[in-house]
């Protein structure tokens, strides 16, 4: 069972910032039962509307325990149940309105959007998904996918189909395709953020190496938190850089 911070009976806004945790708190805490969730995927729960954490004036996100706990529940139910975001979502909503809701059974779940997306988020069922999945996806053709790949845009598993962060990779892609931006204008952004994963590794490189096992740990945690740092940097100088050309 997971620990979950419990506030004293002193001020309430002391108990509150100790019940807060970070991103990387809650890889630690979650791990504990789920050693294969990745901050990828409670960052993919939360865009999909699973909980919702707060955030601070600075961007950075806190969860409650309520927050844990929920997030627990749900890869639960991927892991013992085999059940899509979709389902969970739906059961989860009725259980919040009081309803006595039966947990779902799996079968009959056709829709091939949600059993990829459920996929992406690491359903014991799939880790991946496959070449005509994606395509489904996106939207895109084959033609479309097959140059995609050529630049280097999207990248399959060595085993075959398509991780998470392709099929993420894969609907920007297309989106940006509608404004008519081509793979080989992208070039440039992937080179880009090459350099900046490399940036990236130098810092974790270290603690990767580390003889603490702990401190291995945090690893992972350093690199997406420093990765989302270095998003929101690329972001801001994009729209500084647009708004001196606009002038």
């Amino acid at each position: 069972m997971l620990r979950t911070s419990q506030g004293g009976a002193g001020n309430g806004t002391a108990a509150a910032d100790r019940r807060a945790m970070s991103i990387g708190a809650v890889l630690a805490q979650l791990r504990e039962e789920f050693p294969e969730v990745t901050i990828s995927k409670i960052r993919f729960l939360e865009a999909e509307g699973l909980v919702e954490p707060e955030r601070t004036p600075s961007g950075y996100r806190k969860f409650s325990s309520e927050d844990v706990e929920k997030l627990a529940q749900v890869l639960r139910m991927q892991r013992d149940h085999y059940l899509p975001l979709k389902v969970i979502r739906e059961y989860l909503d009725a259980l919040a309105r009081g309803e006595q809701a039966a947990l779902p059974s799996p079968g009959g779940q056709k829709d091939l959007a949600d059993s990829c997306w459920d996929a992406a988020a690491g359903a014991p069922t799939a880790a991946r998904i496959g070449r005509a999945e994606l395509l489904a996806v996106t939207g895109a053709d084959e033609g479309q996918l097959t140059e995609w790949e050529s630049y280097g845009l999207i990248v399959p598993e060595p085993e075959g189909g398509y991780d998470a962060e392709a099929v993420n990779v894969a609907k920007l892609v297309s989106d940006l395709g509608r404004f008519g931006l081509e793979p080989r204008h992208l070039r440039a952004v992937r080179a880009a953020a090459e350099r900046e994963a490399g940036l990236v590794e130098q810092v974790v490189a270290p603690l990767r190496r580390h003889r603490n096992p702990q401190t291995r740990a945090r690893a992972e945690a350093t690199a997406q938190e420093l990765a989302e740092l270095s998003v929101r940097l690329h972001a801001a100088l994009v729209q500084t850089a647009l708004r001196i050309r606009s002038h």
